[in-house]
């Protein structure tokens, strides 16, 4: 079957990556460095990408990789420490790491989109790794503009929200054409998984960010109650949204610009595995205006404005709800 290698290296690589950020959660290590944008970042968002870009360097050599993290703030003198902090959980999962090798690793996800390359976000949701919610480890590859594979690791996500307490940690993999399946990051068997219909009560809701800047709240909730979604929405940090979205926790997804002239755009790995396993398992995404995502234009999604992420069902009907209230 098509994508195999590229899927096993994929796996592979999220779910050693997942070992290492609930590690250093563990060790209370992962308090966030403000990066010059003030966006939070951690040693564990680093050591991710250090370890899913050797991997695919090793699989995939003539491969670029584009990764939201570079090595320059590590590189300052005053975060020796932190780098040496890096290459030791680095070394935990790959025994040849040396400091000089992760800065090498990390700025390997500095490549630009081609005809095929793989985006990779390290840690989507970093807010919500430092607080102990949840996050998630995003890589996919992209050929021609179009997902072609998506793995999404969600350490934090149990196998089902009814059951919190018990199979913690869940990896999501859509490979176009065959499907998403979803498996405990612990291991055992890996089943496919259906979005749900809309007559299911426990889909009857919406899913959006924990952040009330990452979106048009107002609107959202307007758009979600037009369209019948009368459960209380969840509230949820990371890509994992895309994973409830698939396996039929929620029925919508959906990200707006504030305001809506905004002309800022969505990055493309915030985006690209999450939309691929929700496609995979019967669902749609689009941007705001019905239009496919876009992923062969640069690190952002440039011709795409918000994200719409559903069963498929009633996409259509969040559309003309966003084109009315808009």
């Amino acid at each position: 079957m098509f994508y195999q290698q590229e899927k096993q290296v994929a796996l592979q690589a999220v779910s050693a990556a997942a070992q290492l950020c609930e590690q250093v959660r563990r060790s209370q290590s992962s308090l966030a460095i403000a990066k010059p944008d003030r966006s939070p970042v951690t040693i564990a968002d680093f050591g991710a990408q250090a370890i899913i870009c050797q991997a695919l360097a090793a699989a995939f050599p003539e491969d670029p990789v584009v990764g939201e993290e570079d090595s320059s703030l590590l590189q300052q003198p005053e975060m020796a420490d932190r780098l040496a902090q890096v290459t030791h959980y680095v070394k935990s999962q790959v025994s040849s790491a040396t400091p000089e090798l992760v800065i090498a690793w990390i700025d390997r996800g500095n490549g630009k989109v081609s005809k095929r390359y793989w985006t990779l976000d390290p840690i989507d949701g970093t807010k919500g790794y430092v607080r102990g919610d949840q996050y998630a480890i995003a890589l996919a590859l992209v050929e021609e503009g179009e997902v072609k594979l998506g793995v999404l690791g969600c350490p934090a996500l149990p196998l089902d929200l009814e059951r919190p307490d018990i199979n913690i940690g869940t990896i999501f993999v859509g490979v176009r054409t065959q499907g998403t399946t979803m498996t405990s990051l612990s291991g055992g068997q890996s089943n496919l998984i259906r979005v749900a219909k809309s007559d299911r009560l426990e889909s009857r809701r919406l899913v959006e960010s924990v952040e009330s800047s990452h979106g048009n709240i107002t609107l959202q909730a307007a758009v979600a109650r037009e369209v019948g979604l009368d459960l209380p929405s969840l509230h949820i940090d990371s890509m994992a949204k895309y994973g409830l979205v698939a396996r039929g926790e929620a029925a919508l997804y959906i990200r707006l610009p504030f305001p809506l002239s905004s002309p800022q755009r969505e990055n493309i790995w915030d985006h690209a595995a999450g939309a691929i396993v929700v496609e995979e398992a019967g669902g749609r995404v689009t941007d705001m205006h019905g239009h496919p995502l876009d992923f062969s234009c640069g690190s952002t999604l440039n011709n795409n404005q918000g994200i719409i992420a559903t069963n498929g069902e009633i996409h259509e009907a969040v559309l003309a709800a966003v084109s009315k209230l808009a």
